[in-house]
């Protein structure tokens, strides 16, 4: 690995933030009402590292299966979209409409339709996921060139091998733009959705932690969801740059 590839590795970055953590904290002397230092985040983690395992793959299962949800149902409905303007124009306003209800009032009504099951945090995962996937999916198929169109046309391409031999690789990058911003707002979605009732997952530890004013605790559970959303980001990230590593332009 060259220098200026060490540089722009994220591991350098979580250890430049890390070290500035674990000195500025005591050398500006803040208090730790504000930021704690590191080492006491680190220990206060260990000391309840079981529950917070516990929590972190709890949390990663409901995000995993609101996304894969969210996925699933964005791309479908982003290619019906692209390809039958009337459904577009009379349900996409509904989408739009439904994104403008704040997810704490809707986590309310999933919970009294679910109860405070898995499936009612799995649902608000989704309903905060399926929407920028949709939407990315519909403009990437929109932006297809004209010119490359007509091309394949005049060698007799069908509709479907446009779609999947032009249209589709060339709304891929903006399929997965779409796809890492639903990873994460699905993360979001369920540690809201933990918040309703629940007896594990990091949402739940950050409620108790702030209920109990629990400063300490609270970092260490911002750290413990900021892993978790930067696994899944770079999860995806990866697939994308084995895959899909070809520029929309």
């Amino acid at each position: 690995m060259t220098r200026l590839e060490l540089l722009r590795s994220p591991v350098t970055a979580v250890v430049l933030v890390a070290a500035a953590w674990l000195i500025f904290v005591p050398l500006f002397k803040i208090e730790p009402r504000y930021l704690p230092a590191l080492s006491t985040v680190a220990l206060d983690g260990l000391s309840v590292w079981r529950d917070l395992v516990a929590g972190f793959c709890r949390t990663l299962v409901e995000t995993a299966l609101g996304f894969a949800l969210g996925a699933a149902f964005g791309i479908a409905f982003g290619v019906v979209f692209a390809y039958a303007r009337i459904i577009e124009r009379a349900i996409f306003p509904i989408f739009v409409a439904l994104q403008t209800i704040p997810v704490i009032a809707f986590g309310a009504i999933v919970v009294i339709w679910f109860g405070n099951t898995i499936l009612a945090k799995v649902v608000i995962a989704f309903y905060l996921a399926f929407f920028p996937i949709t939407v990315n999916t519909l403009r990437g198929l929109q932006a297809s060139d004209p010119q490359r169109i007509a091309l394949m046309r005049s060698f007799g391409a069908s509709r479907f091998q446009l779609f999947l031999k032009l249209a589709l690789p060339s709304a891929a990058p903006t399929i997965m733009v779409g796809l890492k911003l639903g990873v994460s707002l699905s993360l979001a979605g369920a540690i809201v959705g933990e918040w309703f009732g629940d007896t594990v997952g990091l949402g739940v530890m950050l409620l108790q932690a702030l209920y109990f004013e629990q400063v300490t605790r609270v970092w260490v559970l911002v750290v413990a969801c900021g892993a978790l959303g930067t696994l899944l980001y770079g999860g995806l990230a990866l697939i994308e740059r084995r895959y899909v590593w070809w520029r929309a332009d």
